[in-house]
């Protein structure tokens, strides 16, 4: 059964890396104005990057800072000492 999920896991890996396709992820509008832009030397091509990027970035950013707070939430502390009993618990 772990070789079949590895398998499946494997083939499904495959199959999305191999089916790729370029695709144009903006309007038509802003497609336009930005090559225009560049071709005549304007500098929008370097805002329309920078908001890309900070698009990009934000989730990774939110992230980090869950992951911050809860580490520093829930991490263990150093001097507690825990008052167990060495006995074996029974609960029937």
């Amino acid at each position: 059964m772990k070789a079949f999920k590895l398998f499946f896991v494997a083939l499904a890996a495959g199959l999305v890396l191999l089916s790729t396709d370029v695709v144009m992820a903006q309007c038509a509008m802003c497609s336009a104005t930005v090559e225009s832009d560049a071709q005549n030397g304007g500098n929008e091509t370097a805002g329309l990057n920078n908001g890309i990027l900070y698009l990009l970035a934000m989730p990774y950013i939110a992230a980090a800072i869950g992951g911050y707070i809860w580490y520093k939430k829930y991490r263990r502390k150093e001097n507690v000492e825990l008052n167990m009993r060495n006995e074996k618990l029974h609960l029937n």
